[in-house]
C-alpha cells in the first residue's frame, strides 16, 4: 500500500483540487465533530489535506512522499503505521482516522492503538465512505488506483470494532448526497447516517453514556522511546 501512495502522491493530492466542493463538504462535517482545542493526531495523515485546515498538529503515515508534503503544510509527521503508533500512552486529546481505516492491514489493532495514545475521555473521529451507501458501492465498482486495494466498512461494522476497542458514546454525522462529479456546492452535514456517502463517526474513550444504535437509519516529548 505504501508504494501505491508513494507512486501516486501527486495524483492523490490533486484530486482534492479537482473535487473542491466534495473536499469542502468533508471538511465541513469533520469540523462539526472535531474538538475545538487539545492535542490532536491524524493516523494516516497523507499529504496533510485534512490535518492542516482542521488544525491537527501531529500525524503519522507510512508513505515517505506523502509525509514530505504534509510537513510542508506544517504538520509534525512521523513515518509509521497505525498498528504500532510511536507515541506514549495518553499523549493526545483526540485522534482522527479519515478514510485511512479502509487501507490498514489490521483495523482492530489500529483502533486499540488509538485508544492507548488517547487521554481518558479522549475522542476518536473516523471519516469513512460507507460501504452500504451509494458512494461506497460506486467506489467498489469503479476500483480506482487507490480504492481497488481498499476494504470498505459499513457504519455497523465500524461501530462493533469501536466498541470492542473500548470506545463509547458513539455518534454519527453524514454528508455527500451525490456522486463527486455532480457536487457543485458545499453540502451541509446531517446527524445520523444512511443518506450521505461520507460518514463521520465520533466516539469517546472510557466515557459513560448511551450508544446510538447503528441499525437506526437516521513534540517529540510525546513519542515513545
Amino acid at each position: 500500500m505504501k508504494s501505491v501512495f508513494d507512486k501516486y502522491h501527486e495524483r492523490y493530492d490533486a484530486w482534492y483540487d479537482r473535487n473542491r466542493f466534495v473536499y469542502l463538504s468533508e471538511l465541513n462535517v469533520l469540523k462539526k465533530v472535531l474538538p475545538k482545542k487539545g492535542r490532536g493526531l491524524e493516523i494516516g495523515v497523507g499529504t496533510g489535506r485534512f490535518a492542516a485546515p482542521l488544525g491537527i498538529q501531529y500525524g503519522i503515515d507510512p508513505s515517505e512522499k506523502m509525509i514530505e508534503t504534509a510537513k510542508k503544510r506544517g504538520i509534525r509527521v512521523q513515518p509509521g503505521r497505525g498498528e504500532n503508533l510511536p507515541f506514549k500512552d495518553a499523549a493526545f486529546d483526540y485522534a482522527a482516522i479519515i478514510i485511512t481505516i479502509c487501507f490498514v492491514k489490521n483495523p482492530r489493532k489500529v483502533l486499540k492503538e488509538a485508544y492507548r495514545v488517547l487521554k481518558k475521555k479522549g475522542e476518536i473521529i473516523l471519516g469513512i465512505v460507507d460501504k452500504d451507501s451509494f458512494l461506497g458501492k460506486f467506489y467498489q465498482y469503479k476500483k480506482s488506483v487507490f480504492y481497488k486495494q481498499a476494504k470498505f466498512f459499513s457504519v455497523a461494522e465500524l461501530t462493533v470494532l469501536l466498541k470492542s476497542a473500548g470506545f463509547n458514546n458513539i455518534s454519527y454525522y453524514q454528508t455527500l448526497y451525490n456522486l463527486p462529479d455532480e457536487i457543485t456546492s458545499v453540502q451541509r452535514p446531517k446527524k445520523s447516517f444512511g443518506e450521505g456517502g461520507f460518514v463521520v463517526i465520533k466516539a469517546c474513550k472510557e466515557a459513560r453514556g448511551k450508544i446510538e444504535s447503528p441499525d437506526k437509519k437516521k513534540q517529540n516529548t510525546y513519542f515513545r522511546n
